[in-house]
């Protein structure tokens, strides 16, 4: 299974996950299976409200799931309708968030979850 998981910055399984999706410097694909990891390069960091476009810089990935920090309304929407179940992540590395994925511990992301504007943290 491929998991997408932003990051701060490629440092493999030690990365640590980025607090907010479309804002993230980079996606780290992962290989559940494997455990081999390949970044992608985020072409839309820098977007206005209501601009994520998250699968122009992921097309043509074949990806199972997303975790994410936390994640606009229109982004969930549009992994959504791309098929793509998106996670809620509640660790600081990709490490303990793959050990958590595999343990069955990540919630699934509701629309209620979604955040309604860019520019807050997130925890």
């Amino acid at each position: 299974m491929n998991l997408c998981i932003p990051v701060e910055e490629d440092l493999g399984l030690k990365s640590l996950v980025c607090a907010h999706f479309g804002s993230a410097p980079l996606f780290l694909i992962v290989d559940t299976d494997s455990l081999a990891c390949r970044p992608v390069v985020n072409q839309n960091q820098h977007h206005g409200h209501g601009m994520c476009m998250p699968l122009q810089s992921l097309s043509g990935e074949q990806l199972d799931g997303m975790v994410v920090g936390g994640i606009g309304m229109g982004a969930l929407n549009k992994l959504m309708a791309a098929g793509i179940q998106v996670f809620m992540a509640q660790h600081p590395t990709v490490e303990e968030t793959l050990a958590a994925f595999k343990a069955g511990q990540l919630q699934v992301v509701q629309p209620g979850q979604a955040c309604a504007h860019h520019g807050h943290q997130h925890g």
